[in-house]
């Protein structure tokens, strides 16, 4: 029996859409459900880092103001613009421009104040032991042992 030919290129926006809206509880979900993510890393099979298409409606956010104990993380805005919100300011991020966040370094989120959607790629490491932390929300993620994350208040109580 043969392996199925590898995958080598594709259309990014017709990858399937990522199957749960976000790894976070239901209890806090809910401010991302204008995000969408397609996880085009998993299509090639890809181990060290992710790579998605993300699209967020006007009035949405990318995520909870966080930061990374482990690993890094790199955004490109192909379409529409975003705000960066960081622990101490704001950026306007236009078409065409970047932005990078290294492990342990300022907390971050991107913000859709625009009336038209933002679509972007995110790139991260999927270093193992990261956890994550969340300055302005009681939520926290701490690694699993097995990989993926535990999601609990900030007193370690569940959800």
């Amino acid at each position: 029996m043969t392996s199925p030919k590898p995958v080598l290129s594709i259309i990014a926006a017709q990858a399937a859409l990522r199957t749960v809206s976000s790894i976070l509880p239901s209890a806090v979900a809910a401010p991302l459900s204008k995000r969408e993510k397609r996880p085009l890393g998993d299509v090639f099979g890809l181990k060290n880092f992710g790579v998605n298409l993300t699209r967020v409606a006007p009035g949405g956010i990318s995520a909870y103001l966080h930061k990374h104990t482990h690993q890094d993380e790199f955004v490109y805005i192909l379409e529409g613009e975003a705000v960066l919100v960081t622990e101490n300011e704001e950026v306007l991020l236009p078409a065409g421009t970047c932005a990078g966040f290294p492990a342990g370094g300022e907390a971050h989120q991107l913000v859709n104040r625009s009336d038209r959607d933002l679509v972007y790629l995110e790139i991260g490491d999927r270093t193992a032991g990261d956890a994550v932390t969340y300055p302005n929300d009681d939520l926290k993620a701490s690694p699993r042992p097995e990989g993926g994350y535990i999601f609990t208040r900030k007193d370690g109580t569940e959800f």
